[in-house]
Parts: C-alpha cells; sequence; structure tokens
C-alpha cells in the first residue's frame, strides 16, 4: 500500500470525499455502557506511522507502571487538550513532543480517525500523522517506559483484531485486542486501532477490519 494511498483515505485530502466520521469507544462492543456526554474531557493522540525503508510501522508507547491512570498500558503519545492549543492536531504534537521528544517538523499530519469516547471520561480524537526518518526521540521516564514500534502489515493482518472478554463490575465486559509477539495492545488503543484498519482496508484491502471472534481473557490486573 503506497503513501498516496493511505493519504487519501483521510478527510482533508484533495483526491477524497469526506467520510462518514463516527464516535467510538468502549460502548461498541458493550452497548449501554457509555459514559455521560457532558462530563467528557477533550484530548487527542497521535496515531504515528513510520515510513521505514522496509515497511511502514506504528510507533507505541508502554506507560509507566506508577502512573494513576492506564498504568503499564499500551497507548499512542497523547493527552488532555490544553486552553492554548489550537486544534486536536496541536495537541497531538505537542504530547507527542513532549513524551517522546519526536519533534513536530518530522511529522506530516494526514488527517483523523472517529473520535473515541472513553470510559474513563475522554473524548479523544486520534490524528493520523506520518513520520519522516531520520529522527530522535527522548521518552519522558515519568510517563513512558518504552516506545517501540509494529509493522503496519502485522496490524492489517486479517486475524486481527481479536475480541476478548473480562468481568468487570459484576459484569461481562467485551474489548479488543492486537497481540504482537510478546505485547497486547487493547484498550481504546485497540479500539482506534480497528478504526484506522477500518480506514486502510476501506479500498482494495478485503472491506472493513472484522477481527476474529477468538474470545479470551485480559491481562492480569488489567481493566476494560
Amino acid at each position: 500500500m503506497s503513501l498516496d494511498e493511505i493519504r487519501k483515505r483521510f478527510p482533508g485530502s484533495a483526491a477524497a470525499g469526506l467520510r462518514p466520521m463516527k464516535v467510538r469507544g468502549d460502548h461498541d462492543l458493550n452497548p449501554g455502557f457509555e459514559p455521560s456526554q457532558g462530563k467528557l474531557r477533550e484530548a487527542a493522540v497521535l496515531v504515528p506511522l513510520v515510513d521505514r525503508p522496509e515497511e511502514l510501522t506504528v510507533i507505541f508507547t508502554q506507560r509507566t507502571a506508577n502512573l494513576t491512570a492506564h498504568a503499564g498500558q499500551i497507548s499512542f503519545p497523547g493527552g488532555r487538550m490544553e486552553s492554548d492549543d489550537r486544534d486536536p492536531e496541536d495537541t497531538a504534537l505537542r504530547e507527542t513532543e513532549e513524551e517522546i521528544g519526536l519533534a513536530r517538523d518530522r511529522i506530516e499530519v494526514l488527517g483523523r480517525l472517529d473520535t473515541y469516547v472513553t470510559r474513563t471520561g475522554f473524548r479523544v480524537i486520534p490524528v493520523v500523522g506520518l513520520v519522516r526518518p531520520p529522527f530522535q526521540m527522548t521518552p519522558d521516564p515519568t510517563e513512558v517506559a518504552e516506545v517501540f514500534e509494529v509493522p503496519l502489515a502485522a496490524i492489517l493482518d486479517p486475524t486481527n483484531p481479536q475480541r476478548h472478554s473480562r468481568e468487570f463490575q459484576g459484569a461481562q465486559r467485551y474489548f479488543y485486542a492486537f497481540p504482537y509477539q510478546q505485547r497486547f495492545i487493547w484498550g481504546a488503543t485497540a479500539g482506534m486501532l480497528v478504526n484506522l484498519c477500518d480506514v486502510l482496508r476501506a479500498e482494495g484491502l478485503g472491506g472493513d477490519c472484522l477481527g476474529s471472534d477468538r474470545l479470551g481473557d485480559a491481562p492480569a490486573g488489567s481493566t476494560p
């Protein structure tokens, strides 16, 4: 899949019509699990696609174990919108620079994925960006335990995403997951990856990102 083809998948591309935007979230697999719309806090993340000579990859971070929210989980760089941020793109680029030291002048913003609403009360705008090597990264040790890359082809593998479940607050909750080697990408990050699959597979890649019907358990200590 060429970079030109990827660019055409996103709203704002000169060659693409505006695709319908949706509000996704934990409630996609758990109807009735929506948070109150009036209490949502605005946030944005960067979905960084790296233009490596051998293949496209996706950058992820693993959060440190001492954070109060989502400790140890795999995520995209990002965070809350600040009052002086111009727009979600500005938030995503600023947070990426602060969290992993990736300079914004190495990133070409391609477009947005659907808004993602989390159970923890955030309305997140995922911003897709193309990262041009060479670049340096300096992770903030207070927030980021590790930065790593996963081939985009692994994300688009037809066996992904898997659907897992665990008991939470007395009910069975379902969620998407993307296993890769010893990694387990799940939660909101996996939900955004499902959306990325939908967009990139929309033309010529075999339809929607339906994933497998395999059900399993969440990692120990995790929360849907």
